[in-house]
């Protein structure tokens, strides 16, 4: 078994739960304690079934319950030194345990490969996690698409990648300028457009199952954001019938996805 489930995912919170027999992780914890706890028992899973959190930077939508998650529970924390360092949430000494950026580490039966991303966080990253010759891949948090995180994600059986905004709807949105720019910068978010010619180029290298996440609640549409891949992909004719292409919830989970069936 290896599964993933998007439990929340956009500009006001993201976490995520991924699955083996013997293994459970969320990556992320940018909601309440409390919403993530509802969340994993759609997904028939208790909090204290919780291996580990392992956590892409320090932003309050990445880290908002991670706090209250480790005073009541023993579960450990893996992320950078520079993303602990940044992080304001107090977490016990004994739970913080500590990854390199660009370097393999493992949980259990978890092989997990955290890549560095453009964001303008401390040491921000997104993961290639590996179960029995499968690969999940989640990266969101992205200022601009680079050659090296498109071959990172190559090879994956699922992409959860972000489609954060809609350019139009963001210059025309009341966002003050400041804050415009820092999205639209090259350490900000990935648009729309950026998310759908990402996309285009590995369903072409043979991906064939994606999730567009991290939507921005003012500045973008999930029926925008799916039809602009979906037109992407048909005018650059790689178009494929088995290419499987959704939008992750924001205030609720998504069915659950079973990694060894969709790489049948």
């Amino acid at each position: 078994m290896f599964k993933f489930c998007n439990l929340y995912s956009g500009s006001s919170g993201n976490c995520s739960l991924v699955e083996t027999e013997n293994t459970k992780i969320l990556v992320d914890a940018g909601v309440t304690a409390k919403k993530i706890q509802d969340g994993l028992k759609e997904c028939n899973v208790s909090l204290n079934q919780i291996d580990a959190i392992i956590i892409t930077h320090e932003h309050s939508d990445h880290v908002k319950g991670l706090q209250v998650l480790c005073k009541n529970n023993d579960i450990n924390v893996y992320a950078n030194s520079h993303t602990f360092t940044m992080m304001k949430q107090a977490i016990p000494e004994n739970q913080k345990k500590y990854f390199n950026t660009n370097e393999f580490f493992e949980i259990n039966d978890l092989r997990i490969f955290p890549f560095s991303i453009p964001h303008d966080a401390a040491d921000p990253c997104g993961f290639s996690i590996y179960h029995n010759n499968h690969k999940i891949s989640i990266a969101t948090d992205i200022g601009h698409m680079e050659n090296r995180i498109i071959d990172e994600l190559s090879g994956s059986n699922y992409v959860l990648l972000e489609s954060n905004y809609e350019p139009d709807m963001l210059k025309c949105s009341k966002y003050p300028y400041s804050l415009k720019r820092r999205i639209l910068g090259e350490n900000g978010h990935l648009s729309n457009e950026d998310a759908a010619n990402t996309i285009s180029i590995l369903t072409k290298q043979g991906v064939k199952n994606f999730s567009l996440g991290h939507l921005s609640e003012q500045n973008n549409l999930p029926e925008l954001a799916y039809q602009t891949t979906m037109n992407q992909i048909i005018s650059k004719n790689v178009f494929d019938d088995k290419l499987r292409l959704n939008v992750c919830d924001r205030y609720k989970p998504n069915d659950s996805i079973d990694i060894e069936q969709i790489a049948l």
